[in-house]
């Protein structure tokens, strides 16, 4: 009599193999796009998700094994921000409204001294 003894075996084994080569690649999956958000803002921290539902169900000593591996959960990555101020009438500006432009107009770019 073969004795499944861990659970190791038992994932190893569902679904003839094809359960554990599916929750391999999710796994890479998700530390892939960990990876790659990492890189990309190494200050912050990103956190995922991947599960393994295993649902047993007995009648008469045979016990049937169906498993579920739901959707990963991926980080979501905050936006970037943008500063603007505000004017009247509810409107936005790029420039500080108490501050004058120094260099009001066109300016003229004389090329003949380069």
């Amino acid at each position: 009599m073969q004795t499944i003894r861990d659970a190791q075996a038992l994932v190893g084994m569902l679904e003839r193999g094809e359960l554990n080569q599916e929750m391999t690649e999710k796994v890479e999956a998700v530390v892939e796009k960990l990876l790659e958000h990492s890189n990309e803002q190494p200050k912050a921290t990103f956190k995922g998700q991947v599960s393994l539902v295993l649902n047993f169900v007995i009648k008469n000593g045979v016990v049937e094994v169906t498993a579920d591996i739901p959707p990963p959960k991926l980080p979501k990555i905050p936006r970037k921000s943008s500063i603007y101020w505000a004017i009247e009438g509810g409107k936005l500006s790029t420039e500080h409204p108490q501050q004058h432009d120094m260099f009001p107009g066109p300016r003229v770019i004389d090329r003949s001294q380069q």
